[in-house]
């Protein structure tokens, strides 16, 4: 039978992991990352990941016990109350619940296309380094049946703290392709067929509407603030925006991904 193990601070070196939440790097060079929220970490349970350990209030700890038990013996679960798990991390939790899992291997971009279904759908970002927005386009990709992620060198990890909260977990169910070389990459699906789509609100050629998204497409996003690099922009087939009245710049990236990822199913009649 799985112990819950009552902690009063992060001291011993098993718990390293929650005492560095604030330390990115740290974490992505140990390919681990924190879970944090009630569903998220109830979805990390569920999924295939490796779930190394669970940190948690004693009550959200027997409401957890059937998928907790279910990773026994690999698992080790701690408990403390809210107002302690706040005084150690230094920040304020809605929950207090909270697990670190172990990043999946690298996918390869050749294993992503192989194991897609056609007509295909990728998703690509480039420098984009908001954590929120970056989950919060993973939560539309999975949302709408995208086939995997492409994280170019300039954008954050999807496993970030705050990126797998925003994504609610959804990100355990994505495959993620990390790339040194984005343009590479989007040259790479290019020679096997597939449209690479820049998402640029500043062109008048093609709008969502008026574009091929029915066949295999990588559509290619941006952060708000300088969009699509120029070179990555070079390596798409076409930039196309989505209609905007005037006076309105562009929306949020995870809203333009809803909208193209909406329109690239409902053209391949999913909607």
């Amino acid at each position: 039978m799985l112990h819950f193990q009552p902690i009063d601070s992060f001291d011993p070196p098993e718990l390293a992991a929650y005492h560095t939440m604030r330390l990115p790097h740290k974490h992505f060079v140990e390919r681990i990352f924190v879970a944090e929220g009630e569903k998220v970490v109830r979805r990390l349970l569920e999924s295939n990941l490796d779930v190394l350990s669970a940190l948690m209030p004693a009550h959200h700890a027997e409401a957890m016990r059937p998928l907790l038990e279910a990773r026994a013996p690999s698992i080790r679960v701690y408990t403390a109350e809210r107002p302690l798990l706040e005084r150690l991390a230094g920040y304020s939790m809605y929950q207090g619940v909270l697990a670190v899992g172990r990043m999946p291997e690298p996918l390869a971009l050749e294993t992503a296309w192989q194991r897609s279904g056609r007509p295909r759908l990728f998703v690509a970002v480039d420098g984009l380094a908001n954590a929120e927005n970056l989950g919060a386009v993973v939560r539309n990709a999975v949302a709408f049946g995208t086939h995997a992620l492409i994280v170019g060198e300039t954008s954050s990890s999807p496993y970030l703290r705050r990126a797998v909260r925003s994504s609610m977990g959804t990100v355990f169910d994505l495959p993620v392709v990390e790339t040194n070389d984005l343009c590479a990459a989007l040259a790479q699906l290019r020679t096997k067929g597939m449209r690479c789509v820049a998402a640029h609100p500043h062109t008048d050629r093609r709008t969502i509407a008026g574009t091929d998204l029915a066949r295999d497409c990588c559509l290619v996003f941006g952060n708000e603030g300088d969009g699509i690099a120029p070179a990555v922009r070079a390596a798409c087939d076409e930039c196309v925006a989505i209609p905007m009245p005037p006076g309105v710049d562009s929306l949020n990236v995870a809203s333009a991904a809803a909208a193209f990822l909406f329109e690239a199913n409902r053209q391949r009649g999913r909607m």
